[in-house]
């Protein structure tokens, strides 16, 4: 089972597969000193392809690694690409993408966290939709204790923003139409908080998305995210939001400020007297209600654009 957007996708018009077409991935693997586990990854994808029908290839984008993790993966058989020095996640996907072959982007970590025996389910669940996302809501789901409060609270948030629940805000694994992270590729940020902007983007324009239930393994080696993070993805998510569904954010930041002003005016009336305080608070939410009327107008033509 899986969790859909709404039909009717923009990309329908242009994303009218071919039979053959429609049988090809390409599997996007980032990787940052990955060495001791980026082959045996490759082995459990291609032992999950061969359970399919569909052709692939696999490009291993090896993000300035200062191990073998190039050497390893090349061994392998598969596609390599190597940035010379670090340039973050999103920047290895994005490589990776926009040098596939095949309509259709698969993407997976290198670290083991995600089951490759899932890769079918995903598959199975593309016709239709423009992303098919891995959600880590299986009945094994290993997520660390301290993270699971500001996971929890971002996801809320960017569930209340977007105006729909969302199941996995960040998944790793998910498959896509090429066309899609091309749409908003200038969006799309070169750190970890790219499949983050990604998922907004897609649900906040009603682009047909379905979350297929996975479980999520403990990592192999060493974590990338910091506790830091969190307050990064709180931001992007604010700024991707009022990008694309401003009144979202600046309707309740008015209303609590207008709340403040007319809470002090009561107050105010008590005493016999009127504070500037009061009046500013009114000031402050009228104003901040029409920045966010002026910002909706320009998302609304940049849509229709």
């Amino acid at each position: 089972m899986g969790y859909s957007t709404p039909q009717g996708s923009p990309f329908m018009e242009v994303l009218q597969d071919t039979s053959e077409l429609a049988q090809a991935v390409s599997i996007v693997i980032p990787a940052f000193n990955e060495a001791p586990h980026i082959a045996k990854q490759i082995r459990d994808i291609r032992n999950a392809m061969e359970q399919t029908s569909w052709a692939f290839e696999i490009i291993v984008v090896d993000d300035g690694s200062a191990d073998k993790t190039s050497q390893n993966a090349a061994d392998e058989g598969v596609r390599v690409l190597r940035h010379r020095r670090n340039r973050g996640y999103g920047a290895a996907l994005k490589r990776g993408i926009a040098e596939a072959n095949y309509d259709r982007i698969l993407i997976i970590d290198a670290d083991g966290t995600y089951p490759s025996k899932a890769i079918p389910d995903l598959l199975s669940a593309s016709p239709g939709n423009d992303m098919v996302v891995g959600a880590r809501i299986g009945e094994s789901v290993h997520i660390p204790l301290a993270r699971r409060p500001a996971k929890w609270f971002l996801r809320h948030l960017a569930s209340y923003l977007a105006g729909r629940t969302l199941p996995d805000l960040n998944s790793g694994f998910r498959l896509m139409h090429k066309a899609l992270p091309q749409a908003y590729l200038h969006l799309l940020p070169s750190g970890f908080s790219f499949t983050t902007t990604i998922t907004l983007a897609a649900v906040c324009n009603d682009h047909p998305v379905e979350y297929v239930s996975i479980d999520y393994y403990a990592r192999l080696g060493q974590s990338k995210i910091r506790p830091s993070h969190a307050y990064a993805f709180m931001l992007l998510i604010l700024r991707t939001i009022v990008f694309f569904n401003p009144l979202k954010v600046f309707i309740p930041i008015g209303a609590l400020m207008a709340l403040a002003g007319l809470a002090k005016f009561a107050y105010d009336v008590t005493q016999r007297d009127l504070s500037e305080s009061a009046v500013l608070a009114m000031l402050g939410a009228l104003i901040v209600w029409c920045v966010g009327l002026l910002a909706d107008q320009n998302a609304r033509m940049m849509k229709s654009q």
